[in-house]
């Protein structure tokens, strides 16, 4: 997985080429290939008196935005792995590695995946999806792309500092996903912990698994605001959807999770984990940058993370 002396441009071609077979052809399994019913779950009620899934009410349109991030978080774990692989192999050799910068190879695979999952959408099996569904299905595929690819030049060169970085991700989304417990009152679900313990414990967590992490010996580099608030969302818009789908599914009915169980059910929710996301990784580098001045020795700078 090397850049090559041919330029940085042959290589993502070639990157983007691969990671848009590998989104293109899930999407047409999804739409084309597999039941529908089964894998957008038509005609299910999530509580008995409910009226059944259709296949274009808000929740089934959600499972058919969700299919871009569980192909992102596909290509995420895919891509990565082999980045991390070649640049073990090419340690091992002695020799240079590197993959090509995380825009180029998304510039590569847009157009592809921009055009060839609304095509699939818009004509393969019944019923297709009006135009402007499908191109939303695409544009949520492109920003998953958009975390799935971020990592892969530190895949290859620092793999430890990249697991250090993704620990650290699971700290801020930890908050992030238990939030949305604080809407099960309202949806008439009462037969759990009381909500607002659920979110408690969330935060809870959250903050003392990155105190953990922060205080573990031998720690550096630590990621910046940035990469953190960026390894919770690839956590929560990647990870969390491919899980949902492969380990928390029935064997033999994989169907989509929809956007609700994820998110939440109200933008104000969402809108307000991201915000927790975002303090929390503003406020963990704050302190990380704080116990790292204290522990400088007279005379010393520190490295910049």
């Amino acid at each position: 997985m090397t850049a090559g002396r041919d330029g940085p441009w042959r290589a993502a071609l070639v990157h983007g080429g691969a990671v848009a077979t590998v989104v293109v052809a899930l999407a047409y399994h999804w739409f084309a290939v597999a039941d529908r019913h089964a894998v957008f779950l038509y005609g299910h009620r999530d509580r008995i008196g409910e009226p059944a899934a259709t296949p274009f009410d808000p929740v089934t349109r959600s499972r058919y935005w969700m299919t871009g991030f569980v192909a992102a978080g596909v290509v995420c774990v895919a891509y990565n792995g082999l980045a991390a692989l070649a640049g073990a192999a090419a340690r091992r050799r002695g020799r240079p590695v590197d993959v090509p910068a995380a825009w180029r190879t998304w510039l590569a695979a847009a157009p592809c995946v921009a055009v060839g999952i609304p095509a699939i959408a818009m004509t393969q099996n019944h019923p297709t999806l009006p135009p402007g569904l499908a191109l939303s299905v695409a544009g949520v595929a492109l920003a998953g792309l958009a975390l799935a690819l971020a990592p892969a030049r530190r895949a290859a060169r620092d793999p430890v500092a990249l697991a250090w970085a993704g620990l650290d991700g699971i700290g801020v989304a930890v908050p992030a996903l238990t939030w949305r417990a604080l809407e099960l009152p309202g949806l008439g679900i009462h037969d759990t912990p009381p909500p607002p313990l659920i979110a408690g414990a969330g935060l809870a967590a959250g903050a003392a698994w990155l105190w953990i992490l922060t205080v573990a010996p031998g720690r550096r580099p630590w990621p910046g605001t940035a990469p953190l608030f960026a390894a919770g969302l690839t956590w929560i818009c990647l990870a969390a959807p491919l899980a949902h789908h492969l380990v928390f599914t029935p064997p033999g009915f994989r169907y989509i999770t929809s956007a609700a169980n994820v998110f939440g059910h109200h933008a104000a929710t969402a809108s307000t984990a991201f915000a927790i996301m975002a303090g929390m990784a503003v406020g963990t580098c704050r302190w990380r940058a704080a116990r790292a001045r204290r522990a400088r020795p007279p005379g010393r700078a520190i490295a910049a993370a």
